[in-house]
This record gives structure tokens, sequence and C-alpha cells, in this order.
């Protein structure tokens, strides 16, 4: 392996891991090597990566940007050492993919079946569900889920997206009602907000000071679907915190505006799950790797 491509390799494993420490574990080196590995690669990228404390290891804006990157180049290496490994195997037979409803209407769903197109003698098979799946009662593939994953030793796991949360309404509201500087300016406005099993959805927003506040708002208008919140809150009925696959394109044409700041750990992730295996089958590796690869940069026009 070439200098650089080890330096991206020890890069991505050292974010995963949360740890120099734990990455040099997984890796097999020692913590000063992986630390070394790093410094070289900012050195040569003349940026940051990571900013360092005693406590902690977290990204700096040009790392994050530079993560994301660096899964999608390395997807496609794994996608192209799959495809030779693979000699002349063919991905025939049939896929089954189970997906939350909108999220899989809008993002996942056109991705599968683009990839599927290129095998005529595959069947892509797609179930659209907000309920957890069960892939060996339901006879599943793969399932696309969002959240955080239980632990399990009979699945596997590959994230595939982080999705910032935005607070935003439209600009006929905002010239009505002002705009919203602080959590506690939201006592002064219709928030309209998600809801799962009665539960309202708790918001994570700095305050001006940056510190982080979480809380649930008083909300004027309940809804356990994200897409009619988005519809409510650009007909100019309130406030709401939605994702940015949702509501990117709807900011970018002026649908709707920001408000208030946003918080880094205001976000979820995706997932790929599939049932552990030691063999893995060829069409669900290529579709995983697919997603990986495209997924992050679709239905999103910011950085996410």
């Amino acid at each position: 392996m070439s200098e650089q491509l080890k330096g991206i390799a020890v890069f991505v494993c050292a974010v995963e891991a949360g740890s120099f420490a734990l990455a040099a574990t997984r890796l097999h080196l020692s913590r000063s090597a992986v630390g070394k590995t790093i410094s070289r690669l900012e050195e040569r990228l003349g940026v940051r990566l990571f900013a360092r404390t005693t406590r902690s290891l977290t990204l700096t804006a040009d790392g994050a940007l530079f993560y994301e990157h660096c899964l999608r180049a390395l997807a496609e290496i794994k996608a192209a050492e799959t495809l030779l490994d693979s000699g002349k195997q063919s991905v025939s037979g049939r896929l089954r993919v189970s997906m939350p409803v909108l999220y899989g209407r809008m993002c996942v769903a056109p991705l599968l079946t683009e990839f599927a197109s290129g095998y005529p003698d595959l069947t892509l098979e797609l179930l659209f569900s907000d309920r957890i799946a069960d892939l060996a009662e339901d006879r599943l593939d793969l399932v696309i889920r969002t959240g955080s994953l239980p632990d399990s030793d009979n699945l596997a796991a590959r994230r595939l997206r982080v999705h910032r949360m935005i607070a935003c309404a439209s600009p006929s509201y905002l010239e009505q009602r002002g705009i919203p500087l602080t959590p506690e300016d939201l006592s002064q406005h219709n928030v309209i907000n998600y809801t799962r099993s009665g539960t309202p959805n708790r918001w994570t927003i700095p305050d001006e000071n940056g510190v982080r506040q979480a809380f649930t708002p008083e909300s004027h208008l309940l809804m356990d679907d994200l897409e009619a919140i988005a519809h409510a809150t650009k007909a100019g009925f309130g406030i709401a915190m939605l994702p940015c696959w949702l509501v990117d394109n709807a900011i970018a044409q002026g649908e709707l505006i920001k408000v208030l700041r946003e918080d880094s750990e205001n976000s979820y992730e995706t997932h790929a799950v599939w049932a552990h295996s030691p063999h893995m089958a060829l069409k669900v590796r290529l579709a995983i790797d697919m997603l990986v690869s495209k997924l992050p940069t679709s239905m999103s026009l910011t950085n996410d």
C-alpha cells in the first residue's frame, strides 16, 4: 500500500474508532505510529484534521470534509476489488430491501433502482415501512435504518450517511412573526414538531454563547409525518426542525429559511444492516458499496 493510501486508511480508522489508541489496536500499530501518520497527512494537506484535547478527539471542519471524501474513495476502491475478486460471478436473483417510507422513497430507492438497472438478471424488491423490520422473519437481504442501532451479534451494519437537522420557516411566516435568535425566542412562535408514539421530538440548539440546550419546545401543531410537517412549514404555519435531505432544496430555492444556530450533535445516522455472515452475497455487497459512495451527496445541496 502506498504511503498516501496508508495515511488515508489510518485517518479513517482513527475517526471511526474515536481515539488514536483504539485505532492503533485495530490496525495492530503503536499509538505513536498512528499519531505520526496523522501528523504527516495533516502536513501534506496543509490543514488540521483533528481538534485534540487530553480527553477527546474530534474532527475539524476540514477533517469532516476530508473524511467524507475518503469514505467515497475507499468505497470505490473496495467496489473495484470486489468486482475483480468475483471473477465471472453474476449478480442475479432477488435483492429484497426494507427502508423507511419517506427517506427511502426520496433518497434510497432512486439509487437502488439505478443500481439494479445495470444487472438484467437481478430482481429488486423494495419494501417501505417505518417499523423496525426483522431480517430473518421478513426474508430481507438488507435493511436501511435511521438513528442509533442496538448491539447485536447476529447483525452487521455500515454507516451510510449523517443527517443534519435544520430549524427553518417560510419567508412569509418570518416576515409576520420575526426571526427567533435564541431557544427562548421560540416561546413567542408557533412550533410544528414531529411526534412518534405520542412523544414529541427533542430539539438541540446552541444559545448565543454556544452552550448547547436540549429541550422539547411547546408545539402548537404535532405530526408523525415529516413530509406533512415540511408542507405545513412551507405554507407558513410555523417553525419546524427537519432533516437536511428533506429541506435543502427548499432552502436553496428560497421556500424555507434557516433560523437559529445549527448544532453538530443535532443529527442522526443512517445505516445499512444485514445478517452477519462470513460470506456476504455479491449483490448485497455491491448494493451497500454503491450506497456508501452515492448516498452522502444525494438529495443535498449543502455540506452535511
